[in-house]
C-alpha cells in the first residue's frame, strides 16, 4: 500500500521495476528499524555494567556506588540476541550504533531502576525463562514505547515509524518468544515477498480492470475526489479477489477495511466495504471468483 502511494503520488505513471525497487527499499528501511529497537533494548539492559563500572571508578565511591547490581546485563535471553550472527551482521552493515544515542540509553536506564518491576527482577535468585523475557518486554513495551521523546527522536531517523510502529510492537516481542529463529538477512519470507511483489504488479497492470469495477459502483464517478488511498484499497482487493486464489474473499474485504480506517479518512471502511462487497457479489454472480478451499471434507 505505501509503495502504491508514493507511486500514484509522484508525478508520472508507476512503473513496476521503479516499483519493486520502492518496494525493496520500503522493506529495507523497516528491518532498519527493527535492528535498531532490538540494539536500544539490549544496550538499555547492558548499561548495568558500565553504571556499575562508572560509579565504582569515582575518587570517593559510597558503599550504594559499589554495589549496583547488574544482574540485566547478565539476563539469558539477552545473550541469546547479542550472540545472533545475522543481527550483529545487521547491526554492522546499517551502522547501527552511528544512529544511536547513548543518552536516550542511560535515561532509559535509570528510568528502568526506579521501576517496581525492575526492583522485583533483580531481587529475585537465579533466572527463571519467564522472568528474563518478561524484563526485556517490560524495556520496550513500558519504557521505550510510551516514552514520546524517546518516539520523537525514532521519528527523526525513520520517516515510516508511524506507518510501521505497530508491526514492530508485534515482531519485536515475537522475536523475544524465539531469538534464534529470525535471520535478519531474510526480514521477508520468500513466499510473502512472493506474494507482496505479484500484488504490486497486478495493481499497476490491472489498473483500467480495477477502475471498470469501482466506477460501476459509484454515482458521478470522478476519481480526483476519491481519496487515493481508498483507490489503492479497492484496486489492491480486487485483485485479491480475481487473482489470487488462495486467499478467501472475507479475509481480503476485512483487511482492506481496517487498513481503510487506519490510514484513510474516517469513513473509509464504511465506503471500502460498501464497494468491494457489491463487487465481491457481481463476481459471484458472473462466476469470476475461482478461489481454492482448504476445509476438510
Amino acid at each position: 500500500m505505501q509503495t502504491l502511494y508514493a507511486g500514484y503520488t509522484a508525478e508520472g505513471k508507476m512503473k513496476k521495476e521503479d516499483a519493486i525497487k520502492t518496494l525493496d527499499k520500503h522493506l529495507e528501511q523497516s528491518l532498519q528499524l527493527f535492528v535498531f529497537l532490538i540494539y536500544n533494548l539490549t544496550e538499555i539492559a547492558r548499561y548495568s555494567e558500565f553504571d556499575a563500572r562508572q560509579k565504582a571508578s569515582k575518587h570517593l565511591p559510597t558503599q550504594q556506588d559499589l554495589v549496583v547490581n547488574t544482574k540485566i546485563a547478565g539476563n539469558l535471553l539477552l545473550w541469546q540476541i547479542l550472540e545472533h550472527p545475522t543481527y550483529n551482521e545487521a547491526i554492522k552493515t546499517f551502522k547501527i550504533e552511528l544512529k544511536s544515542d547513548q543518552d536516550w540509553i542511560r535515561k532509559l536506564y535509570l528510568e528502568l531502576c526506579e521501576t517496581d518491576f525492575y526492583k522485583k527482577y533483580i531481587s529475585l535468585p537465579g533466572r527463571d525463562k519467564k522472568d528474563e523475557k518478561e524484563i526485556l518486554e517490560f524495556i520496550f513495551t513500558d519504557l521505550m514505547l510510551p516514552n514520546d521523546d524517546f518516539v520523537a527522536y525514532l521519528e527523526e531517523y525513520f520517516v515510516h515509524w508511524e506507518d510501521d510502529c505497530e508491526m514492530m510492537n508485534l515482531l519485536l516481542l515475537n522475536f523475544l518468544q524465539k531469538p534464534n529463529t529470525n535471520n535478519f538477512r531474510q526480514f521477508v519470507s520468500t513466499e510473502k515477498l512472493k506474494f507482496a511483489k505479484d500484488l504490486l504488479i497486478s495493481v499497476i497492470e490491472k489498473e483500467d480492470v480495477c477502475n471498470e469495477y469501482i466506477k460501476s459502483k459509484l454515482q458521478n464517478w470522478d476519481p480526483e475526489r476519491t481519496a487515493v488511498i481508498d483507490m489503492i484499497l479497492m484496486r489492491m482487493g480486487i485483485c485479491e479477489f480475481l487473482y489470487f486464489e488462495t486467499i478467501p474473499t472475507k479475509v481480503t474485504i476485512n483487511e482492506y477495511i481496517e487498513l481503510a480506517k487506519d490510514y484513510s479518512t474516517p469513513q473509509s471502511g464504511h465506503f471500502v466495504n460498501g464497494i468491494l462487497d457489491s463487487i465481491h457479489k457481481d463476481l459471484l454472480a458472473e462466476n469470476k471468483l475461482h478461489k481454492i478451499s482448504f476445509k476438510k471434507s
